[in-house]
């Protein structure tokens, strides 16, 4: 399995959250760990994820999110 931290810019709305978790466990990732930082109307996360799959299957689904600003992988 392999561990991915991805940070992850968005419009803060109330189901930008709800979106991003869904995405994730529909692309068959396990979040590991999930911290938010809230700033004029942008939300900011950065999450771990855990999967076997490719870390870009979920990367390119996160990126077609309508509220999703921009989305990099940390290495």
């Amino acid at each position: 399995m392999q561990n991915n931290t991805l940070v992850i810019k968005a419009t803060k709305r109330p189901e930008t959250l709800e979106r991003l978790l869904r995405v994730i466990r529909h692309r068959g990732f396990e979040v590991l760990s999930l911290n938010t930082e809230n700033k004029d109307g942008e939300i900011t996360f950065n999450v771990t994820v855990q999967s076997i799959r490719e870390i870009s299957l979920l990367i390119n689904q996160l990126e077609k999110l309508p509220d999703v600003k921009s989305l990099r992988q940390l290495m």
